[in-house]
């Protein structure tokens, strides 16, 4: 006999219309407009503030600004005006706001606040300065806000760490309480290292250290992130270093981390003899986590983009935006044979109908829960494997068209199929398939799949293996056949 546990998440229209085939309902997307990269995760005052990469001019990448949106429960947010507008310089240059983060400076270490104010937010960001057909410079500059984020204030002395590069970004911020300082981790991309500065006031920044030159450097490396992440089952904890850079199919964009030690100064990693990517999909990327949670919460969140720059700016765009942001995702380590490993928990804090079905080897599910639901739905299946040879799972069904999940017993290989997804010729580097060797647990194999109409994301064994990837298809009245085989 086989087992197979559904759970149906109902379409819920937070800023979208229904009526639309490919814009998700439970993924943040902006009602216009290009985005990428997710900035500034942070928490304050029951708000998580999402910022992000934006192009306020058009549905491709260019006059890089900061938007933002807000959210109570990491679900249903509401976009706010744009924080960070690209600068027009006096010499003609532009300076476009590239990624960084936002940090609560509860001390005012950055005397940019009154005296006494314990809740400004300061962005430290990389201004990215050009002419036409030429990048002048990229540094880390200085933007702070007095009203929780819906208006800023450019610091009149940017830079503040130059070190005379035209490839040099992504700062991301943490507080060092037991040194009252400031750690910044910035990288130097084509270099592939990861560079570590300290500084008292957010202002005058010191070298300390630098990570790299290992792991995946098929890409340039960006967006890095330290994070201190507890063991499952334990006490313990180990700092994580989180990088964007190349996939595990050569040419793609993945996230890569390194598990180890942080001592305020240098990162140290454990061991490694494989290289650890978050996501095993084609459309996750530039994850970065929130600061400032609540003392409560114990686990690091993050938020990735959901798209990859093989084809990003040709992925269709008929609904007014282009690009979105996968869903919150807690963080935990296991130990996985000596190493310790991310697992992945996707935050869905809506209500689950859940319905339990019991099936044999012979059994074809055919449900309609596409339909039902309008492609947007959570569908968490427990697999027996025994005395099976594998099973497929046809998502998105439409005619000859589906998002093919398959399982080999034989060779313990998972993959992810979007070859025959719906739209896919817009780019040649769209259509792929996503392969990962999984070992079952107990002859039984979880599957906890969100699916958003143009989004799927699959958390395998309790989010020991995650895979995001971006499908169109071309019709909201869709099926999910699942079969195992025989």
């Amino acid at each position: 006999m086989k087992t197979l546990f559904l759970s149906v998440l109902m379409a819920i229209t937070f800023l979208n219309s229904s009526a639309q085939v490919l814009r998700p309902n439970y993924h943040y997307t902006p009602p216009k407009n290009w985005v990428n990269d997710p900035n500034g995760l942070v928490y304050i005052d029951g708000e998580y503030h999402l910022f992000y990469q934006y192009n306020p001019f058009g549905d491709k990448w260019g006059h890089m600004s900061w938007a933002h949106a807000v959210s109570k429960d990491l679900q249903k947010w509401e976009t706010l005006p744009l924080a960070l507008p690209e600068i027009q310089n006096a010499d003609g240059s532009t300076t476009m706001i590239f990624s960084g983060c936002v940090v609560v400076d509860s001390f005012n270490t950055s005397g940019l606040f009154a005296k006494g104010f314990k809740k400004g937010l300061v962005a430290v960001f990389t201004s990215h300065v050009s002419k036409p057909g030429q990048d002048l410079a990229q540094h880390q500059s200085l933007a702070y806000s007095s009203d929780k984020g819906r208006t800023w204030k450019y610091f009149d002395k940017n830079p503040v760490l130059d070190i005379g590069l035209t490839n040099f970004r992504d700062p991301n911020v943490i507080w060092w309480p037991s040194e009252k300082k400031w750690v910044m981790t910035v990288v130097k991309p084509l270099e592939y290292l990861v560079q570590f500065y300290s500084s008292k006031d957010l202002k005058k920044w010191t070298f300390m250290s630098e990570f790299g030159k290992q792991g995946d450097m098929s890409k340039i490396w960006e967006c890095p992130a330290l994070v201190k992440v507890p063991i499952e089952n334990s006490k313990e904890s180990k700092w994580v270093l989180m990088l964007s850079s190349g996939h595990r199919q050569a040419g793609y964009l993945a996230m890569q981390y390194f598990v180890g030690d942080f001592d305020g100064k240098s990162f140290k990693s454990q061991k490694q003899n494989e290289i650890f990517y978050l996501d095993e999909g084609k459309d996750f990327y530039a994850a970065i986590p929130f600061y400032n949670l609540p003392k409560t919460q114990k686990n690091p969140i993050i938020i990735g983009w959901t798209n990859d720059w093989e084809y990003a700016n040709d992925i269709p765009a008929d609904e007014g935006y282009r690009g979105g942001f996968s869903v919150a995702r807690k963080l935990s380590l296991y130990n996985s044979r000596g190493v310790f490993k991310f697992k992945q928990e996707p935050i869905i804090n809506h209500k689950v109908k859940t319905e339990t079905l019991t099936l044999s080897k012979n059994y074809v599910l055919n449900s309609n829960l596409g339909e039902k639901t309008q492609n947007s739905y959570r569908l968490n299946l427990e697999v027996d494997l025994t005395a099976s040879k594998g099973f497929d799972l046809q998502l998105l069904k439409f005619e000859n068209q589906y998002l093919l999940l398959s399982y080999d017993v034989s060779t313990n290989m998972f993959s992810m199929d979007r070859t025959k997804s719906g739209k896919v010729d817009f780019s040649k580097r769209f259509p792929s398939i996503e392969t990962i060797k999984i070992l079952p647990q107990n002859n039984k194999l979880q599957l906890d799949i969100l699916v958003d109409k143009s989004i799927v994301e699959v958390y395998v064994n309790g989010g020991k293996v995650v895979l995001t990837d971006l499908v169109f298809p071309v019709n909201q009245a869709t099926k999910e056949i699942f079969s195992f085989f025989k």
